[in-house]
């Protein structure tokens, strides 16, 4: 892809997961010819948060409008009415943009915990409304007291770029218990989904856990992003070769955690696409890619090594990204801890008793010739064992780790044809084994990118691109399967615009389709939408 129209498109990301609301199918299935000034608002395929029955109590975290890079900044007061034990906390974020704007990226803390990540859609010049959702339970430790808030969504906002983000963020608590509703599945099985007893952030780098504590889980809100190359860290390509981006390894890319220096856990970074990646935000007007409105954290389970941590002693966190050229900024991974106690012990012991580190391997590359090609072939594995004297007895953790990247690059010459085939698997398993039959989980993560940019002698630009997003649960016990869970989310886009000319000679065009299935043993839900030229032609459900 040719960096002056990917740069540009890109250039202004800057953060804060959820599903998009809005599932009403527009009036008219009438298409136009091409993209006019107008068309509907954003939506995803995901399902909605499932909400309990019950009483509930709702606040306003933030109200702002972003046109800077100035934060807003206010309190947050715990609910009255509905108790501090809730069944369900939910995230709201309605926005609305109109005008001109690039994409942006936001983040939303409370109390220095960052709740909430997205990336912003690009607005029609009469303008859009969205609305994000998220189940915030997990962080629950947090909202029980008064804290500091602090919101950005970093914008620019000129005579040419004139779209002021206006958002309205709020928190909803559901005091009574209830099961989910009916064609909304629960949550992937597998460990406890109790809310954490404690939620922790690093200071100065370094994490104090509680002395009790039983397990611990580190997340890492990861993303490229920030104008620079590693926006697109997957097309990076090796010296020799002539491309645009350079990375010394090629594309590979790893996300790193390290507790007092030795290694602790790895991870696939999710090869997000914000909603003007691969030069063309005419596929993403109505229908974002995976994740885009949805930036997941990456989670670790750090219980082998709780032994260790629960000396009452500061220890050293470090994250980092594998790949980055050194000296070269572009990734955010700010990191939470959730913690779960032993409420019936002071001290928890243990010890760490395996740590067995692989190869990393990583082999890129460059073959030249009319069509240059870069190859790519990564791959790296982790196991950590501990064990914990709880008051219920020993319990050990083991948790093995094991990812692979292989992806094929080709471009020609000027990069006016530009062609990515990738595939990244993340695979882990956690068995804990203590009081009763050891019970393993199995998560099995696939993402996949497959697509071209082409521009021919006439300056118009075509993108077809489709992505992927899937991850298989299974949990095991006693040599038999008790739950499971299959997620597939696939984007698939086709969208061609005409380049330097003013804007409403572009004729642009596109056809974006997304499928969002998750089913198992917890139910099933299935969800399909198209869009045309903006229009939405297909809203479909059904299993």
């Amino acid at each position: 892809m040719k960096r002056r129209i990917v740069m540009s498109m890109l250039a202004g990301v800057t953060l804060l997961a959820s599903s998009l609301l809005g599932a009403t199918p527009a009036q008219s299935a009438d298409v136009p010819a091409e993209f006019g000034t107008d068309w509907h608002d954003p939506i995803t395929a995901a399902p909605p948060v499932a909400k309990p029955s019950g009483k509930s109590c709702q606040v306003t975290l933030a109200e702002a409008q972003f046109r800077d890079f100035t934060p807003y900044k206010g309190a947050y007061t715990p609910p009255v009415g509905c108790g501090d034990g809730w069944s369900k906390v939910v995230l709201r974020m309605d926005g609305k943009v109109k005008g001109r704007q690039y994409d942006r990226l936001g983040y939303l803390h409370v109390g220095g915990v960052e709740i909430f990540r997205t990336s912003t859609p690009e607005p029609s010049p009469d303008g859009i409304e969205w609305s994000v959702e998220k189940d915030v339970t997990r962080y629950s430790d947090t909202f029980r007291r008064g804290q500091d808030v602090e919101m950005l969504i970093g914008n620019v906002v000129d005579d040419t770029y004139t779209g002021i983000i206006d958002v309205k963020v709020t928190l909803t608590f559901y005091a009574a218990r209830s099961v989910s509703a009916p064609g909304h599945p629960a949550s992937t099985p597998g460990r406890s989904t109790a809310a954490p007893d404690r939620v922790l952030t690093l200071q100065d780098g370094t994490l104090t856990t509680p002395r009790n504590s039983e397990r611990v889980v580190a997340e890492v809100y990861a993303t490229g992003s920030g104008g620079g190359c590693e926006e697109f860290w997957y097309l990076s390509a090796p010296d020799p070769a002539p491309y645009s981006c350079k990375a010394g390894g090629g594309p590979y890319r790893e996300v790193q955690i390290k507790v007092d220096g030795r290694l602790a856990g790895i991870a696939a970074p999710f090869p997000h696409v914000w909603t003007g990646g691969w030069s063309n935000p005419f596929l993403w007007y109505v229908t974002p890619g995976p994740r885009a409105f949805d930036v997941k954290p990456i989670e670790y389970d750090l219980t082998p090594f709780a032994g260790l941590l629960n000396d009452g002693r500061p220890h050293r966190v470090e994250v980092s990204v594998v790949g980055v050229p050194e000296g070269q900024s572009g990734w955010s991974a700010p990191v939470n801890v959730l913690v779960w106690q032993d409420a019936r012990s002071e001290h928890v012991t243990g010890k760490l008793t395996r740590h067995q580190v692989g190869d990393l391997a990583n082999s890129s590359t460059y073959t030249p010739g009319s069509e240059h090609r870069v190859d790519t072939e990564g791959s790296h594995r982790l196991t950590v064992a501990g064990y914990l004297d709880t008051s219920h007895g020993r319990v050990a953790t083991t948790v093995s780790r094991s990812l692979t990247n292989t992806s094929a690059h080709r471009w020609t010459d000027g990069e006016n044809q530009d062609t990515l085939d990738a595939a990244w698997t993340d695979g882990q398993s956690v068995t804990v084994d203590g009081r009763g039959p050891a019970r393993t989980t199995r998560t099995q993560r696939t993402y996949t990118m497959d697509g071209s940019v082409t521009i021919d002698a006439g300056d118009r630009l075509r993108t077809v691109l489709t992505l992927g997003d899937r991850a298989t649960v299974a949990v095991t016990q006693a040599g038999r399967r008790i739950a499971w869970s299959r997620l597939d989310d696939t984007v698939e886009g086709d969208a061609a615009w005409t380049l330097n000319v003013p804007r409403d000679q572009r004729q642009a065009v596109g056809t974006t389709s997304e499928r969002y299935r998750l089913y198992g043993s917890r139910g099933c839900y299935d969800r399909s939408l198209t869009s045309v030229q903006g229009v939405l032609t297909e809203d479909r459900s059904g299993c």
